[in-house]
């Protein structure tokens, strides 16, 4: 969540925290993405107004400092001004600079790619779309073969048809599938609190009371389903959207999304079905069902 007027620095704060203790049970969490502040108003989605600001070189060194190292990736909209500038001090930090909340033109995305951004934020949603005499920033992706996109695969933010359409620009070796997902993660017809706004989960969407849409209550294990089915990939191939592609977009594709010698023991276990069955992280059983748990018990991970 933004704060109004500055930069969110007890929130940055509270995750290097968390960040730095390395007792996990479960889930690692991978590090920091700051989706904003320096995003367009004109393409907010559910970001309040107040939370925006623009890019500030100085602002950046602050955001640096405090997130410790920790920061994997920032959203920006690239057309605003002072953009160029901090696109340029991220990556040369080593920081993946992504492509969000954008009104930029595909000529503009051209130019901020050329900078150095490498990522989209949920393609299609809160940016320019993809339009015959007028481009826009997907264009722009789809022709750079460095680029990755993210795609929220809930069958809600992104049409079926057009989720099929966005791996096949962008191949499955450069989509990233996300579920951009909230508290109410997993919970149908709820209603929860988004940062002071009420939001309700009606039909696999979190809406706020004007009928926008706010992140996604999509789990992952649906979400690999909704891939399978929604396009046309292998199932080799959709997991290689789940793992091994943001592992390269957060600086950990040398430990994390392979199952290899030297990488950390992560596995998910799953029925013919694609049912969740069991959770191993990092070598150690985090999830499983009954009759899974019983199957794990004996098992010992170097």
């Amino acid at each position: 969540m933004g704060v109004p007027d500055s930069i969110p620095e007890q929130q940055i704060k509270t995750a290097v925290e968390v960040l730095r203790d390395d007792l996990f049970l479960g889930a690692e969490p991978a590090g920091i993405h700051l989706e904003g502040p320096y995003i367009n108003v004109a393409r907010r989605g559910a970001h309040k107004p107040s939370w925006l600001r623009l890019p500030d070189e100085s602002e950046t060194e602050r955001l640096l400092a405090l997130t410790g190292g920790y920061l994997r990736l920032l959203t920006v909209a690239p057309e605003l001004p002072g953009a160029a500038a901090i696109i340029r001090r991220l990556v040369d930090a080593g920081i993946t600079v992504s492509m969000g909340h954008t009104d930029a033109t595909y000529e503009q995305a051209q130019e901020a790619i050329e900078l150095g951004i490498t990522h989209v934020t949920h393609c299609f949603n809160a940016m320019r779309p993809l339009l015959h005499r007028a481009p826009g920033p997907l264009a722009a992706v789809a022709q750079s073969k460095h680029v990755r996109g993210e795609l929220i695969a809930d069958g809600v933010h992104v049409h079926p048809a057009a989720m099929n359409v966005l791996v096949k620009l962008l191949g499955p070796e450069r989509t990233i599938v996300i579920t951009d997902a909230l508290a109410a993660a997993g919970v149908p017809n709820t209603t929860f609190d988004f940062a002071g706004q009420p939001a309700r989960v009606i039909r696999g969407a979190a809406r706020l009371s004007d009928g926008t849409i706010t992140g996604s209550v999509l789990t992952m294990d649906q979400a690999l389903r909704n891939v399978l089915k929604m396009t046309e990939v292998s199932l080799q191939q959709a997991v290689g959207m789940l793992t091994i592609n943001p592992a390269h977009a957060a600086h950990l594709s040398h430990r994390k999304g392979c199952l290899q010698p030297g990488y950390d023991a992560d596995l998910l276990i799953f029925d013919q079905s694609l049912v969740l069955q069991a959770t191993i992280c990092r070598g150690a059983v985090a999830f499983a069902t009954d009759e899974w748990r019983d199957r794990l018990s004996g098992l010992r991970f170097l």
